[in-house]
């Protein structure tokens, strides 16, 4: 789908669908959600450049990502997207600054483009020329971004609280209960582990492409928007920072539930040593008194049968005893 923005009257815009010639040249942003063959031919025969194909798009090489042609800038990333849905992932998506027209690519909808275009809707200083629209289309994903990592540290937060809860209620829950609970918090931690890790993956990109229009700039963006350009770098620079920060925070809350987990393990490991130990002495009353000989005085006895009973009771108590006293169990 086609989507073209122009500023007409002080008034932005929007036509859906192939545009003539004309329209496309004079267009602020044109929006390219999953294009068409005869779509993307219109936007390359109007603006005389190559739009790049999915193929071409996924490739990870910077020289790939990153390029001028003639004085076209072509800039590609990965951006993340479905955060509200669950359905986490990432997708490349290249912008076009061409001079006079930014050209996106894409083949998804994260919602930092849905909710720049209604913002654009409301306020037509944000298509005061490409490099604008590309710069505020940036610090929308950038605060996109942020609100993803607060939501990510929240839940974060909620599931350590739940560990530290379980760990401490050992003698009021139940064992599948608590197992349940510990479940939880490993795949909230899990996805805590994938989001923050694509939101790694998108500040990577954006950083570097600020870098790459930091060398270009000069050509590439008006003198009034650069000071954009340095907010950009100051906010993604610290979201790289957060974002570090909670997946080293996930990593501990990691160590800290599987640690939980294996002294659980430990205890129910130690249950059935101790079982197995105090059993082995009556084992060995039973197999003694199993065997078959002729000459064993015990078998002769009235008492013999309760007697053998006591005996392999008290091996058995014993060893439980001792274990207890040297707090083993």
């Amino acid at each position: 789908m086609m989507t073209t923005y122009t500023v007409a009257d002080g008034r932005p815009v929007m036509r859906e669908g192939v545009q003539p010639a004309e329209v496309l040249r004079a267009a602020v942003w044109i929006d390219l959600l999953t294009p068409s063959r005869e779509e993307e031919r219109a936007v390359q025969d109007a603006l005389q450049l190559e739009i790049p194909t999915r193929e071409e798009m996924q490739e990870i090489e910077s020289s790939s990502r990153l390029y001028r042609e003639g004085e076209a800038l072509f800039l590609t990333a990965n951006f993340l997207h479905g955060a509200d849905e669950g359905e986490y992932g990432s997708a490349a998506i290249t912008f076009v600054h061409s001079g006079a027209t930014l050209i996106t690519v894409r083949y998804v909808t994260p919602k930092a483009f849905a909710s720049f275009a209604q913002r654009a809707r409301r306020s037509p200083g944000l298509l005061a020329s490409a490099d604008a629209v590309m710069l505020h289309l940036f610090e929308q994903v950038v605060d996109r971004l942020a609100d993803i990592l607060e939501r990510i540290g929240a839940d974060m937060d909620r599931a350590s609280q739940s560990a530290f809860r379980t760990a401490r209620g050992t003698t009021k829950k139940k064992a599948n209960a608590r197992d349940a609970d510990l479940k939880e918090v490993l795949i909230a931690l899990g996805q805590v582990g994938e989001v923050t890790s694509r939101a790694r993956e998108t500040l990577l990109g954006l950083t570097r492409i600020l870098t790459f229009i930091n060398a270009e700039k000069a050509q590439a963006v008006r003198k009034e928007n650069k000071a954009i350009i340095k907010v950009l770098e100051r906010d993604v620079r610290s979201l790289v920072e957060h974002a570090n920060f909670l997946s080293s925070k996930a990593n501990f809350l990691l160590d800290a539930v599987l640690g939980i987990i294996n002294i659980d393990q430990n205890g129910i490991i130690k249950t059935f040593t101790v079982a197995s130990v105090a059993l082995m002495p009556p084992t060995l009353v039973a197999s003694i008194y199993g065997m078959n000989f002729t000459n064993m005085p015990e078998l002769q006895l009235s008492l013999g049968y309760p007697l053998a009973l006591l005996l392999m009771i008290g091996s058995a108590l014993l060893p439980i005893l001792y274990f207890k006293r040297k707090g083993w169990l």
